[in-house]
């Protein structure tokens, strides 16, 4: 676990991930995007796929 604080950008709020978390979950952060999910008091970011047509 990690213990973060978020910082202010604007009238957003950022959150700096470190290199080695992205990296271990295959995440470029040049090239990748990434979805953000609510579930309860919890936000959970991952790796962006596009869902295809079927």
């Amino acid at each position: 676990m990690l213990h973060k604080k978020l910082r202010q950008t604007g009238n957003s709020w950022g959150l700096v991930i470190p290199k080695a978390f992205l990296e271990s979950v295959n995440i470029n952060p040049v090239l990748d995007e990434i979805s953000l999910e609510i579930e309860g008091d919890t936000i959970k970011l991952k790796k962006y796929r596009e869902e295809k047509d079927r």
